[in-house]
């Protein structure tokens, strides 16, 4: 299953080293030795870590403006997708927002044990309650309805910021009911590892008048 993701994963980012790869791999032993301890992922993805978890992060790269410079990922629990793009783009400063306590030193446990160029920056905060991290670039995965997602991310993002989220089967309802309260614009990109998931980029996105509610 390594083999078949790594190949998928040289698709997605030719310039991908065997130097990644093996940080990649570096944090999938973190992982596996901390999810002894706390629950970091389901226990039905540890068998295929690398589709599951490290290409369904990956495939966020090509989505990522060439000129970005900094990206934040919220509620970055096991490091999917922050951990692993900070892997894959090394000059992006990334910052992890994670509230729990012994995820966030899981998350930094990794990160210097995969020996990154440029070591993301870890808050432990609730998303709301974070300073802004003025990112260009959003990330969330497996985290809340996509209206809160934009609620939370509007803090954070920079001014000319996108917005790249992990979504579900349900995906269609959650953009339906969130365009209730948000003026957004959206395009929703095929998953690579899911037939029935997607990741939504948000471009510019603002809250609604009430009166046009």
């Amino acid at each position: 299953m390594r083999q078949s993701a790594e190949t998928a994963l040289r698709k997605l980012d030719p310039s991908v080293s065997r130097e990644t790869l093996g940080r990649l791999e570096t944090m999938i032993e973190t992982l596996l030795h901390w999810q002894k301890a706390i629950n970091l992922v389901g226990r039905a993805t540890l068998d295929d870590v690398w589709t599951r978890h490290i290409l369904d992060s990956a495939q966020l790269i090509p989505l990522i403006p060439k000129g970005a410079k900094s990206l934040a990922d919220l509620g970055s629990g096991a490091g999917f997708p922050g951990l692993v793009l900070a892997a894959l783009r090394p000059a992006l400063d990334v910052t992890l927002i994670e509230s729990d306590a012994r995820k966030s030193a899981y998350l930094g446990e990794a990160a210097r044990r995969m020996a990154l160029p440029k070591q993301p920056r870890i808050v432990v905060s609730r998303i709301e309650a974070a300073a802004p991290a003025q990112a260009d670039v959003m990330t969330a995965r497996a985290l809340a309805p996509l209206g809160q997602l934009l609620a939370w991310a509007d803090r954070h993002r920079s001014n000319h910021a996108i917005c790249l989220f992990h979504k579900g089967k349900g995906w269609q309802a959650e953009l339906t009911e969130a365009m209730k309260d948000w003026e957004i614009e959206c395009t929703p990109q095929p998953s690579v590892t899911d037939r029935d998931a997607v990741i939504l980029r948000i471009g510019s996105y603002r809250a609604k008048d009430l009166r046009d509610r």
